[in-house]
């Protein structure tokens, strides 16, 4: 592959603000911008030899035939001094595939994210959990680098984080903060979950807990004094929760019941939606761990959670549809927009006629 196409397609990430750059056999390159997919008509069709030897050019040479035996690879490109990437490599029907998430140099704060300030309220706490969940490519990983961050330049602490791989680079401030990749700095999340124990951690970013093991280690830390902040592919706070109890055995659910509901900060769960006036903003369903949540957790009542989120906004408390009705109100999207967004439509559209 010549260097100039190289460097022309990544190029075009930056050029057009794109999100994601997809190199797929049969197709043009293609980026992701404002969460649509665009076609780059001025790049001929992927072959796949040009498919093989654009991964092969991200990918150093000593991953390759780790990739070739395992057929998918999650690592981290560094592009000269302009960005770094997080990529997945895979193959599909025997071609090789390739998906680039651009990862942004700067760590935006949460008020620069048009996140509710509430957020920083909640890492103000010295010990507990912190999920930020919602679909993938929604912004759950910047909302963590940004309450990370926050921390980092606002108190002293060690800060640890846990990542496959490794995507936000933060500098160390008032903080230390020591960033682990999994593969390569630790064998899994859940062994650099209880090596933390013995590191004198204050706080800990777990880049996704997707295991049982991971999970049970993630809450016992959150119990033993430290604050640990993770995310998971889930739509919102009460399937989080059911979420979490049905990864473990029925025998030990009681147990986890117990200790997420002693442990529970918060859980925010957010959505990327199209602007109104270009470009993507957030909205945000935010439920902070009050004692009805808490026993709701205990008594096995998840499904409840909504109502408890509904009526306590004094508490800072939001829910997705009031998330949602505040963004039309404020014509930063339309009302087909929050409508496709909603998980409840109906609510939404009475909430808009009040």
């Amino acid at each position: 592959m010549q260097q100039d196409f190289f460097d022309e397609l990544i190029q075009a990430v930056f050029k057009q603000g794109a999100s994601d750059l997809h190199i797929a056999v049969g197709r043009r390159p293609t980026l992701r911008v404002d969460g649509g997919l665009i076609e780059l008509v001025k790049f001929p069709l992927v072959t796949p030899e040009l498919a093989q030897e654009f991964v092969f050019q991200l990918l150093p040479k000593d991953q390759h035939a780790k990739f070739l035996g395992e057929k998918e690879l999650d690592f981290s490109y560094a592009y000269k001094d302009k960005g770094r990437f997080r990529v997945n490599i895979f193959l599909q029907r025997g071609f090789v595939g390739c998906a680039m998430r651009l990862i942004p140099t700067a760590i935006r704060t949460v008020e620069e994210l048009n996140l509710p300030t509430v957020l920083l309220d909640l890492v103000s706490h010295q010990q507990g959990f912190i999920l930020v969940v919602g679909p993938t490519g929604h912004g759950k990983t910047t909302t963590l680098a940004a309450l990370i961050d926050y921390i980092n330049h606002s108190r002293s602490e060690h800060i640890i984080t846990v990542e496959d791989p490794i995507e936000y680079l933060f500098a160390s401030d008032r903080s230390i903060i020591d960033q682990r990749e999994v593969g390569i700095d630790t064998a899994s999340f859940h062994r650099a979950l209880r090596s933390m124990f013995r590191e004198d951690v204050d706080v800990a970013m777990v880049g996704e807990m997707r295991d049982g093991e991971t999970m049970a280690t993630a809450v016992t830390a959150a119990e033993t004094g430290h604050l640990i902040l993770s995310s998971l592919h889930t739509n919102n706070a009460a399937q989080t929760i059911d979420r979490i109890i049905d990864t473990f055995p029925s025998a030990q659910q009681d147990q986890i019941r117990a200790q997420l509901a002693g442990s529970l900060i918060g859980i925010v769960s957010q959505r990327l939606l199209p602007r109104a006036s270009g470009g993507l903003i957030p909205a945000a369903e935010v439920m902070i761990a009050n004692p009805a949540i808490r026993n709701l957790i205990r008594e096995n009542k998840a499904h409840e959670i909504d109502i408890v989120i509904e009526t306590s906004s004094g508490e800072g408390m939001v829910s997705l549809n009031r998330s949602l009705v505040d963004l039309v109100r404020r014509g930063e999207i339309t009302v087909e927009t929050a409508l496709i967004y909603s998980l409840n439509p109906q609510e939404l559209s009475l909430l808009m006629k009040r």
